[in-house]
């Protein structure tokens, strides 16, 4: 009784909806009240919700109770007032018999009202459409599962739609709940035993776990006390050492004090000295001088009789460190793999794992990360390991990572709440913008006869065909032929951003970069099949056109991929390496290629997407709006990153 009064006092149940011109922020997530995520509930967000008029009903009738007490008095009687007996829902008022048979007259509209029971809910029992706030629902559509009105059949979201009558859908439902209702109540002896079972397994489950604790302590006393007793062992040892030695050295003192003038040896020697007995000097003597040639040579072979160090009572317990940090039960899972070949990190990270292959099934993952590299001015929580939500699968995405930053990851599996150890730590470095989403362009100077669009528009191929062997014969006049451009459906134009692709291996030539909206047009309507090289400011070709023009800030960058290979323009090579100036111009291609473009600064940046290198920048001119480009010549292929292409996708 109190959730369902919560609820209605909530507004959760009959919400009237956001309105035009309402000053109250309308609440387009709701925390769904069994597992508390948020609910996204559209633009118009609760508006889009049903009353539900049966929880109302619900809920009125144990208002109706708690209020049977407490009298719901007339609101037409003159002082004294009455005892209401009747509610007009029409009216939104109560009656005592006399004043109800007094404004509902027999034989006047208001006598066609509709009456119930003392309540003090006048709320309206209409069900109106979320979608057109003035109609009523009357039919029910069959695909959605939901009531809908005459408009929303006529030509709105549900024009496509099974609908049927209300009255049929009211039949069909009524009989389907009833059938559950009463198939619940004849298995009502099962529900009782499935119960009592229950029980015993909740009592079996206590005693069990009772049991699993003291056993579980019963092993760490026996460590414990294990520990203990190798600690009195190795600390004895240690004490019995330090005392032989120190009884070794004291002696060695003594020794050597015994040579010191007036004491010991030395005075003793003295002594003998003084003898003028011949025969007693020499039997004394003998023996003296021994005693003082041993002390002679050991004075001049000085060496302790006792190491000082205590190196070899060293304690290495790293190996029983981890060994205990791995510690677990017998049904601990094995620890996941993060897969570096999937997982993909910008501004939203995409990590995926593989889960140990062992036979029981794990029930989640949590997911950890951190930023590393955090200056001790910062806050401390931002290098602390931050975990997510419990994932259900093989991948999650974390949102809001920092640009340009560097970040590590780990994961491990829970089953039966018990937890495996951590997989080892992955490190990811983001880009230093947002990414920029979009499709390759099918209609811009899209050359379907030389490029294959993929229908997702997300991959572009170049196959050395018929049309290309064709064109092969200018080169016999010295000319080349020119590249099919292909660019973004998508247009830059202020901001930071970034995007990343793949170009295939076997790629003959394959031109990446930015241009502006102005030389997109001169490059598709005046095509240069047969142009020199040189007329092209960043042709790829060593004619020198590079380092001349490389200084003056052109609308356009590419830079030329193909082979296997990245050829940096001259120009972006230092004099100091210009010896070995091939060398430094040809790199490997990397796996995956990154472009970076700032507008306002005028400056694009070329990146080994998998460990952010930045391989070559250049200004550009930012003058117009800036796309995406890429020309291919030959056989060549480019895929789009997942991560650059899910957003537009998902509008598709």
């Amino acid at each position: 009784m109190e959730r369902l009064d919560r609820l209605a006092r909530s507004g959760s149940i009959s919400s009237p909806g956001w309105r035009r011109g309402s000053v109250t922020p309308r609440i387009t997530t709701f925390p769904c009240p069994g597992c508390q995520h948020d609910v996204d509930l559209g633009e118009r967000g609760m508006s889009m919700l049903f009353r539900n008029f049966t929880l109302e009903s619900i809920v009125e009738r144990y208002r109706q109770a708690a209020r049977a007490a407490v009298a719901i008095m007339c609101n037409m009687c003159k002082p004294p007032q009455q005892e209401a007996t009747k509610s007009c829902m029409d009216c939104k008022a109560s009656y005592c018999n006399e004043c109800f048979k007094f404004h509902h007259p027999w034989g006047t509209p208001k006598a066609q009202h509709e009456y119930v029971g003392p309540t003090m809910n006048f709320r309206p029992k209409v069900l109106m459409c979320p979608e057109h706030e003035m109609e009523k629902v009357n039919m029910y559509c069959e695909v959605c599962r939901r009531p809908v009105c005459h408009l929303c059949k006529l030509g709105g979201s549900h024009a496509n739609h099974k609908v049927t009558t209300m009255s049929s859908a009211y039949k069909i439902l009524k009989e389907k709940l009833s059938k559950a209702i009463h198939y619940l109540i004849s298995k009502e002896d099962q529900v009782k035993t499935q119960i009592s079972h229950l029980e015993v397994l909740i009592n079996e489950t206590e005693e069990n776990g009772q049991l699993a604790e003291r056993r579980t302590n019963e092993h760490f006393e026996r460590l414990f006390e294990t520990l203990q007793e190798r600690k009195f062992e190795m600390l004895r040892s240690i004490e019995q050492s330090r005392t032989r030695r120190l009884d070794q050295l004291r002696g060695q003192v003594d020794e050597y004090q015994g040579m010191l003038e007036n004491s010991g040896l030395v005075g003793y020697a003295q002594e003998v000295l003084k003898e003028t007995d011949q025969s007693c000097f020499v039997q004394t003597a003998k023996q003296l001088h021994t005693r003082i040639a041993k002390s002679t040579e050991s004075l001049r072979t000085f060496h302790p009789v006792a190491d000082p160090s205590f190196d070899e009572f060293v304690l290495d317990t790293s190996r029983e460190e981890t060994l205990l940090k791995e510690l677990c039960f017998g049904g601990v899972p094995d620890p996941p793999i993060i897969d570096l070949s999937r997982s993909r990190v910008y501004n939203e990270g995409l990590v995926c794992w593989q889960l140990a292959e062992d036979t029981l099934a794990t029930d989640h993952q949590v997911l950890e990360y951190r930023k590393l590299g955090v200056e001790k001015d910062e806050e401390e929580g931002s290098s602390r390991w931050r975990p997510t939500v419990p994932v259900y699968g093989p991948s999650t995405v974390v949102c809001d990572l920092e640009a340009n930053s560097l970040y590590s990851f780990r994961v491990r599996s829970c089953r039966n709440s018990l937890y495996s150890p951590y997989s080892p730590e992955v490190t990811f470095h983001t880009p230093p913008a947002p990414v920029f989403g979009f499709l390759f362009n099918d209609k811009c100077g899209f050359s379907s006869e030389r490029l294959t669009l993929s229908k997702l528009r997300d991959s572009v191929e170049s196959a050395a065909g018929m049309a290309f062997l064709l064109a092969a014969e200018r080169v016999q006049a010295g000319s080349y032929m020119g590249l099919d451009y292909i660019i973004g459906d998508t247009g830059i134009s202020q901001g930071r951003h970034y995007w990343a692709f793949r170009v295939e291996p076997h790629s003959y030539l394959v031109k990446v970069g930015v241009a502006s909206d102005s030389k997109l047009l001169e490059w598709i309507h005046n095509p240069r099949d047969t142009s020199s090289p040189r007329y092209d400011h960043d042709s790829g070709h060593d004619s020198g056109s590079e380092d001349a023009c490389y200084d003056l800030s052109q609308p356009f960058t590419l830079l030329t991929v193909g082979m296997g290979k990245v050829f940096i323009p001259k120009a972006s090579i230092s004099s100091a390496t210009a010896g070995n100036d091939h060398g430094n111009r040809v790199l490997p291609m990397p796996q995956r290629i990154g472009v970076y473009l700032d507008y306002e600064a005028g400056r694009v940046y070329f990146y080994d997407a998998n460990t952010m290198r930045c391989l070559y920048e250049r200004q550009v001119d930012c003058t117009g709006t800036m796309y995406p480009a890429f020309g291919l010549m030959g056989s060549g292929k480019v895929h789009l990153e997942e991560f650059i292409t899910a957003k537009r996708m998902s509008y598709m």
